[in-house]
């Protein structure tokens, strides 16, 4: 309701200049620019789709993870999460109900690991498919399994305690 008394106000002009024009259109401007802004401020938040992992250690991570893309496994390293730190690591729409994670501390050894034989590489990578990781060149690492719950969002805390 104030708003249609400031258009009101705006729209009967003030006669400070020779025909009252350019006030009119300096209000009326000044309204569209607070509503503009407003709409802003109150329009729904659109909600990203993203999966993150917050480090509620005391210790450096380096973290990798595993996905299904396009009907085979990829696993991508390595994001650097420090201590009480959270990173995005999947800023897409969740496309499947189970990612897989690994992390070990600064010096290589893991500290989450689960039951999913997973590929990494020592520097940063992108590794298609899971299977032969050796004999490919890769290394083979155990994956902990996270259900999401087909969720759009999911948030993964680790610990210094294994889930």
């Amino acid at each position: 309701m104030q708003l249609l008394g400031l258009w009101r106000e705006a729209d009967s002009g003030r006669q400070d200049d020779a025909d009252g024009i350019g006030d009119r259109t300096d209000a009326r401007a000044a309204l569209v620019a607070l509503l503009a802004l407003l709409s802003l401020l109150f329009a729904p938040n659109l909600a990203r789709a993203e999966f993150t992992v917050c480090n509620q250690t005391l210790d450096v991570v380096n973290l990798a993870v595993g996905q299904e893309v396009d009907a085979a496994f990829q696993t991508d390293g390595w994001w650097t999460i420090g201590a009480n730190q959270c990173v995005n690591v999947i800023r897409d729409e969740l496309a499947n109900r189970y990612i897989y994670i690994y992390a070990t501390d600064v010096f290589g050894n893991a500290i989450l690991s689960g039951s999913t034989d997973m590929c990494v590489e020592r520097k940063r990578f992108t590794v298609r498919g899971i299977d032969e990781c050796w004999q490919r060149g890769h290394i083979a690492a155990r994956f902990y399994e996270v259900d999401t719950l087909e969720q759009a969002r999911w948030t993964f805390f680790l610990t210094g305690s294994s889930p």
